[in-house]
């Protein structure tokens, strides 16, 4: 069981932002920017390219409920998924990171 799937079954504490039926989101233990939070689906998907249009769907809604929850809908935010070991994917879950509070970097 990996770290989110702890964290879904309520074994890993985390800081909620918002939680639906199907969706999580908390916020980073690890922050790259003042606001930096995760979004998953709470059924096991391993990343973006394993993941089904409806997952992707519905975990895109709910990624523009969390920005609204957090304030950053006007001014602005960055979502990112990393998938497989080149792409800097850790946890084996797909996740979005929503980034944003602050003028972000480019890459």
């Amino acid at each position: 069981m990996n770290v989110f799937e702890k964290i879904i079954a309520g074994e890993l504490p985390c800081k909620k932002v918002l939680e639906n039926e199907h969706f999580l989101a908390f916020e980073d233990i690890n922050p790259k920017a003042r606001v930096h939070v995760l979004a998953i689906p709470k059924k096991s998907v391993k990343d973006f390219q394993s993941a089904d249009s409806e997952t992707l769907a519905g975990l895109s809604g709910f990624v523009k409920e969390v920005a609204k929850k957090l304030g950053i809908e006007k001014s602005g935010y960055r979502v990112i998924s990393n998938i497989g070991a080149d792409g800097g994917q850790e946890v084996p879950h797909l996740h979005f990171h929503i980034l944003g509070g602050e003028k972000l970097g480019g890459f």
